[in-house]
């Protein structure tokens, strides 16, 4: 049995602002077994972690907090290549830099998770192992716009938090989105959660991190289930990564921002070329 986790961090660990987690179960093609999300620190996430993962398939995390980060200041390179397609889309970048306090200097949470979970962060070994505990970053922002809601400011403003940009029909687009997605996967109990969030009629910042978890396992999902040329890894190992699923659009976006900024698609570096208006 091989276990998909998607993980919201919240990248802090503020009580007022817990991330939130949940697992799918995949047993022979089949989906058998269902952890909705839940709110969650970062030591409730480690427990959760050891309590569902698995004793003889693959365990995959995927991760919305970047895991790599040498960077002191400013943004890494894969986060001006995902800025430029977010931007298009009408949408922003945080930065992640060890100058951000609490976040992702030395004392911040993220480097004891990280230890203390002792995952493998390799993408590629972990489409393709057949069992151990690895661990890859996602961007579900990204990853939407993969999953239709791509275009010139097409990106969904789901975020309850930002009440000024809130768009209800938004939220329920995302919450359907991922519903069919699941679906896709043959996970029901997923794609009914999905549904059930997307009918909230007064969704919380709560609710958008737990529906971001749910988000996050579909990635992981799409990594290993789908064809290879469906997903991208944006970055390396050393610099900074992202792994996304990506459609002939995005990955052409993709394509020319990482050329211009130098940065690794898939393990190339590309020759710069005009980029896209």
């Amino acid at each position: 049995m091989d276990v998909y986790i998607g993980f919201d961090s919240a990248w802090t660990n503020s009580r007022k602002a817990p991330g939130a987690i949940c697992a799918v179960c995949i047993d022979e093609g089949n989906a058998v077994g269902f952890h909705p999300p839940r709110l969650v620190s970062f030591t409730e996430a480690l427990a959760f972690i050891e309590e569902v993962r698995s004793d003889s398939g693959v365990t995959l995390i995927a991760l919305d907090q970047p895991t790599v980060v040498p960077n002191m200041t400013g943004m890494r390179p894969v986060e001006r290549v995902a800025a430029s397609l977010i931007s298009w889309l009408g949408g922003g970048v945080q930065p992640a830099n060890r100058g951000r306090l609490g976040m992702f200097c030395n004392a911040a949470p993220i480097w004891r998770f990280l230890d203390e979970v002792r995952a493998l962060e390799d993408p590629d070994l972990a489409r393709t192992a057949e069992n151990g505990l690895y661990l890859m970053e996602v961007f579900p922002a990204l990853a939407l716009a993969s999953m239709g809601f791509f275009g010139r400011l097409a990106r969904p403003r789901y975020n309850p938090a930002r009440r000024k940009i809130f768009r209800l029909i938004d939220w329920r687009r995302v919450g359907d989105t991922a519903a069919q997605r699941a679906d896709g996967h043959g996970c029901g109990e997923l794609a009914e959660w999905c549904r059930s969030a997307a009918a909230i009629m007064q969704p919380r910042k709560l609710d958008q991190d737990k529906l971001d978890a749910a988000l996050c396992v579909l990635i992981a999902l799409h990594w290993r289930l789908r064809s290879r040329d469906e997903s991208v890894i944006l970055g390396d190992l050393a610099n900074g990564y992202m792994v996304a699923p990506a459609t002939a659009e995005v990955r052409e976006r993709l394509s020319a921002a990482a050329s211009k900024y130098g940065v690794a698609m898939n393990g190339v570096i590309s020759s710069p070329h005009t980029p896209m208006t």
